[in-house]
């Protein structure tokens, strides 16, 4: 690696290790996902809650299955919990939900809305509350029970969405709280909206509430607002047992990614992180330091000397050795012509001694090898050894060639 290469090596480490470094120590972003999970302790899980119920009350069963099939499985009594953003119970649990509750039990459902095919079969209907004034998203939520302390405020102010029930049966349902939503430093109150109801059913009770984020660590944890919660629960009939789903709920209790345990581990989450940048700065240098192969293209290869020697081969074996003779001739006088630069129109002694000069041969090898050459023109069938003596002659004559020698 060249010394460039080398100092572009160390920053890029610098640079990854101080990168690390600042991740490893910046503070933990807070996980604001609403899950309601019981299993929790992020803002919006509900771990406390959980704590705390099964703290006052020893009859508490959590119920992973979906309650149409729990319920038909299960011949069962007390009280069904509901907590989560949203539920949507299809028409055959809805139906399976409501039975039981006829049957003398309690059912609570807390949720930002309600599916329509409820709230219908129980004359209910909710709206959103307008929040476009509300800049600080501020809300204080209040229970009516004279039982509890008017005096106490529970303040709520993380909520993107809250609905009231705008529409009630009042021969039938009980209103149990109040969503105030308030503006000003000195907290006013604007509106009072009614956000929690109860309603018989056959032999039992239904409790609807539209602030699930009761139930939530964040909400319970800012003092006082646990003595809300506890109002709430307090409409549960502690000596039976109470049944907690933990089906409908946002957060999951088991998780099947196989990532999950590598970005849930600081130390393996920066091990997958620092191998993925890794990877990617020796694919960037890679990429550059080569190249896609150029195809290596061959030369069309000169076919004249394999093809000269097969016409000579096909004379040799038919033959026609007067013809070869007369070919090679030809050759050798075309090749003195070219190579030694002298006319062979006539062949006299002048002639050969220039030639014998020219050629670094002798006079006496260039005369004899022009004798053989001038019997051969003059016969009219040549023998092999006459043309093997001609091939000598020249190989001969050519190989004291300087000329020859000097390309």
């Amino acid at each position: 690696m060249s010394k460039k290469g080398k100092i572009y090596s160390v920053l890029i480490a610098l640079v990854v290790l101080f990168i690390v470094f600042l991740e490893m120590t910046k503070p933990k972003d807070i996980n604001w996902f609403p899950s309601y999970a019981t299993h929790h302790k992020i803002p919006f899980g509900s771990y406390v809650f959980n704590a705390q119920l099964q703290r006052i009350c020893k009859n508490i069963t959590p119920v992973e299955r979906p309650p149409f099939e729990y319920l038909k499985d299960n011949d069962i009594k007390g009280t069904y919990l509901f907590y989560n953003g949203g539920i949507n119970f299809g028409e055959e649990e809805r139906d399976a939900l409501l039975d039981w509750v006829s049957n003398g039990n309690h059912l609570i459902i807390s949720a930002v809305d309600f599916e329509e095919q409820l709230l219908d079969t129980l004359h209910l209907k909710t709206k959103t509350v307008k929040t476009y004034d509300n800049f600080n998203k501020e809300y204080q939520v209040n229970l009516v029970n004279p039982q509890l302390d008017q005096n106490k405020t529970y303040k709520y102010d993380k909520a993107n969405t809250f609905y009231y029930f705008n529409k009630i049966d009042t021969t039938q349902t009980t209103i149990l709280g109040f969503i105030d939503t308030y503006r000003g430093p000195n907290g006013k109150i604007k509106d009072s909206l009614v956000n929690t109801i109860k309603q018989p059913f056959g032999d039992g009770e239904i409790i609807l509430s539209t602030f699930p984020q009761a139930f939530t660590n964040y909400f319970i944890l800012q003092s006082p607002n646990q003595d809300y919660t506890a109002g709430l629960l307090s409409y549960i009939d502690t000596n039976k047992t109470i049944y907690v789903d933990t089906y409908y709920k946002n957060g999951k209790k088991f998780y099947t990614s196989p990532m999950y345990l590598f970005l849930s581990t600081k130390s393996l989450k920066w091990a997958y992180y620092i191998m993925l940048i890794g990877v990617l700065i020796y694919i960037i240098f890679e990429g550059k330091r080569k190249q896609r192969a150029i195809p290596i293209v061959r030369p069309l290869k000169n076919q004249t000397l394999d093809f000269t020697r097969t016409i000579a081969n096909m004379y040799y074996e038919k033959g026609k050795h007067k013809d070869i003779s007369s070919h090679k001739i030809t050759h050798f006088l075309d090749y003195i012509r070219n190579t030694m630069h002298l006319t062979t129109s006539n062949i006299d002694d002048i002639f050969i001694k220039n030639l014998a000069a020219r050629s670094n041969n002798t006079v006496s090898d260039t005369q004899t090898l022009f004798n053989h050459i001038s019997a051969l023109n003059s016969k009219s069938v040549v023998d092999k050894t006459e043309l093997e003596r001609l091939n000598t002659l020249i190989e001969q004559f050519k190989s004291h060639n300087q000329w020859k020698k000097k390309q």
